[in-house]
């Protein structure tokens, strides 16, 4: 089961989208809402936001997909999406459950109003990454299939808003691209010939980079936006593995446990340095010192022949 949350201003909309085309939605739970229809769902939504003006987004939008082929019932579904905002600490609010059957995986919508029925403000804090963590858990403990990572394949980009389709064609690029690259500026060059810039966050007025977007137009992302696997600190640990790979020719095989330790101390020292890990691994005095012991031992075997020569 995948964990998706999105944020907006306007409950008309979001209603009119999941409710109007009732050959398509059920609604599975309304709770302090009307549920037979999506115009007076939506009053009764803007009706409780009213207690609390200075929300500037109080819709919080949620999608738990299942995986494509998983037969999951109605009431299966809404009691795994309750579970879901109790371990968010959702409650005391208005919320809609509604089931879509418009794609081959099944799939459910849920609304929230960040307006509880006090007036007072559900916090969103980090609520996509808990989100997702929550997700995992009711996965396992419901024993449903695992998703490993997005499949573009299984992915409607035609039934997408353009916010999200060049949210997957930016993740699309960066997973074809990552790969080869061995450097941010490399990322960054082949980024661009996709039509999509490279934007850095630096800390106050140093040269330590804090965090990293993506636009598109006009629209932007952070890394972790994109996936967790994106952000700054991320992509550097997946750029120094290249270049590690790139050193022994060794793109095919994965780094054993002890390379994979010694490199995570590399980047957490250059963190806290406020060095760039790529840029000193890209100096050969830097990567002959913090190289792993193994990947060493083919360079000293190769220059002890040279002295013979």
């Amino acid at each position: 089961m995948i964990s998706k949350i999105l944020s907006g201003k306007s409950f008309g909309g979001l209603c009119r989208y999941l409710c109007q085309d009732q050959s398509r939605a059920l609604v599975l739970e309304a709770l302090g809402v009307r549920d037979y229809d999506h115009k007076l769902m939506a009053a009764d939504f803007e009706e409780q936001r009213q207690l609390n003006l200075d929300l500037k987004k109080p819709v919080l939008h949620a999608i738990l997909s299942y995986y494509p082929g998983e037969k999951i019932t109605d009431e299966k579904m809404k009691q795994i999406a309750k579970e879901y905002l109790k371990e968010l600490g959702i409650q005391n609010t208005q919320v809609v459950i509604v089931r879509h059957t418009d794609r081959k995986h099944q799939h459910v919508h849920i609304v929230v109003n960040r307006v509880d029925n006090d007036g007072k403000t559900i916090k969103d804090n980090w609520i996509g990454l808990r989100g997702k963590k929550v997700a995992q858990q009711l996965t396992l403990k419901h024993e449903l299939v695992q998703v490993q990572k997005k499949n573009l394949e299984l992915t409607y980009l035609e039934k997408l808003n353009d916010y999200q389709v060049n949210r997957y064609k930016v993740y699309q690029a960066i997973t074809n691209e990552l790969p080869r690259c061995k450097t941010l500026i490399e990322l960054e060059q082949k980024l661009t010939r996709h039509g999509i810039e490279t934007l850095y966050k630096y800390k106050g007025q140093t040269k330590e980079l804090q965090g990293i977007s993506f636009q598109v137009g006009k629209y932007k992302y952070k890394g972790s936006e994109i996936d967790r696997e994106y952000s700054i600190r991320n992509l550097e640990k997946s750029l120094a593995r290249n270049i590690v790979l790139k050193q022994e020719n060794k793109q095919h095989r994965p780094l054993n446990e002890r390379q994979q330790k010694t490199l995570s101390q590399m980047l957490e020292t250059s963190q806290s340095k406020g060095k760039n890990l790529l840029e000193e691994l890209m100096h050969p005095e830097h990567l002959n010192d913090n190289m792993p012991y193994e990947l060493m031992k083919k360079k000293r075997k190769q220059k002890r022949q040279g002295h013979h020569l």
